[in-house]
């Protein structure tokens, strides 16, 4: 679970031809937004980089891909979020900076955007960071995942050492006891099928049939229109 990887060699077993357009290639790279086809059909792919910094959303990181999602929005390009984020940047340079306003311009982006958005679930999905990465919870089409999904609002060592702090401290055996309440943790609310049951996800699928899903999820969003409400413009976070 703590493996970084290289997003782009998943990107590359998904994309049509393994072929993809990358923006902003250098610029906040814990996230990357891309241009690709899948079924012959343009997309914009925005998708966390474990590589970097284990793919947290910093401040430029949400900003980058809020542009980019409302680019894509703007010219009909159907989205497709990659998600294996642990959270937002925690430090005293994110806080002054403003990460929480930063972090919304990502979830406006989404939240405004009418084109075909579909998720894919990965790995970690913790906190408000995987909130903002187009889950269901705003508005996203379809979501899937992988059965290495770990969609919670932390990690299972720390949410038992909140959770369980009084068990822990109380214990003759702290460090014996807080890995049994790790394990029955993980078991009990952090299992494959924990998403699929609580209706955060539709399906779970096998990693080997992830381009064929997402190819019929989008074939299926492809007469998708939404209404917008009557309205001059709306009044996103600066």
């Amino acid at each position: 679970g703590n493996r970084p990887y290289d997003m782009r060699k998943v990107i590359e077993e998904i994309v049509d031809h393994g072929e993809y357009l990358e923006v902003h290639e250098h610029w906040a790279a814990s996230v990357l937004c891309v241009l690709a086809r899948l079924g012959g059909r343009l997309v914009g792919v925005v998708a966390s980089q474990p590589q970097s910094l284990a793919g947290v959303l910093d401040i430029h990181a949400s900003e980058k891909a809020a542009r980019f999602v409302q680019f894509c929005d703007a010219f009909s390009i159907p989205l497709v979020t990659l998600v294996d984020v642990p959270g937002f940047l925690p430090g005293v340079d994110q806080e002054h900076g403003g990460i929480i306003r930063h972090g919304a311009k990502l979830l406006y982006a989404y939240c405004n955007a009418t084109v075909p958005r579909v998720q894919l679930i990965l790995r970690k999905a913790y906190g408000g960071a995987y909130i903002v990465m187009d889950s269901r919870s705003i508005g996203a089409d379809l979501s899937y995942a992988w059965p290495t999904n770990e969609i919670a609002v932390m990690g299972a060592e720390g949410a038992a050492n909140v959770v369980f702090r009084r068990e822990i401290a109380a214990s003759d055996t702290p460090d014996a006891t807080r890995a049994q309440l790790v394990k029955e943790y993980t078991a009990e609310l952090m299992h494959p099928y924990y998403a699929a049951e609580r209706g955060l996800v539709d399906d779970v699928i096998d990693p080997a049939e992830t381009r064929a899903t997402l190819i019929a999820a989008l074939d299926m969003l492809a007469t998708k229109h939404a209404l917008l409400p009557a309205r001059k413009h709306g009044n996103p976070p600066q």
